[in-house]
């Protein structure tokens, strides 16, 4: 099996399917979200991170998640609006996806599993814990929802890549 995000597709919140593979040769924080949450204002500072970095070859690509505490109760249109309006999200958004547990989508059990990855062992622990993946779409850090995207310790891993 390839140790790459590349082999997955995900739904857009228009239901248009992905290629991850569309993101060769670009360095992918992947962020699962939440519009209830307390690091929901998470958002704007991963758009900062996103317009800061993207002339480079950088993207965030945001997976909503009703995992921890229903904390996602929109769908679709309804997600794109709140994040659009709420914080001005331009980076791309895919459908409400599962995360954890035996029911996480592929490419979360994947991001999740050093067996599958070849080098994080760790799934979600609660919304806006972050992937860093790069530009061999390999996945190669990890941080938890407590980590501001705007914090040193982030840029300093997303510079170092680019």
């Amino acid at each position: 099996m390839e140790k790459n995000i590349y082999q997955f597709t995900a739904n857009s919140l228009q239901n248009k399917p992905i290629q991850l593979s569309e993101y060769k040769d670009k360095v992918i924080l992947i962020v699962n979200t939440a519009s209830e949450c307390g690091f929901t204002p998470q958002y704007k500072d991963l758009e900062e991170l996103y317009q800061t970095y993207k002339d480079q070859g950088f993207v965030v690509l945001g997976f909503p998640s009703n995992d921890f505490g229903g904390q996602e109760p929109l769908n679709g249109d309804e997600i794109e609006s709140f994040c659009s309006i709420n914080y001005g999200v331009s980076f791309q958004i895919f459908e409400k996806t599962t995360v954890k547990g035996k029911d996480a989508s592929d490419l979360y059990k994947f991001l999740s599993d050093k067996k599958q990855n070849g080098s994080v062992n760790i799934s979600p622990k609660w919304n806006f814990q972050k992937y860093l993946i790069n530009r061999k779409g390999e996945v190669v850090d990890y941080f938890l929802s407590t980590t501001k995207p705007n914090s040193n310790k982030v840029k300093r891993a997303i510079e170092k890549l680019l």
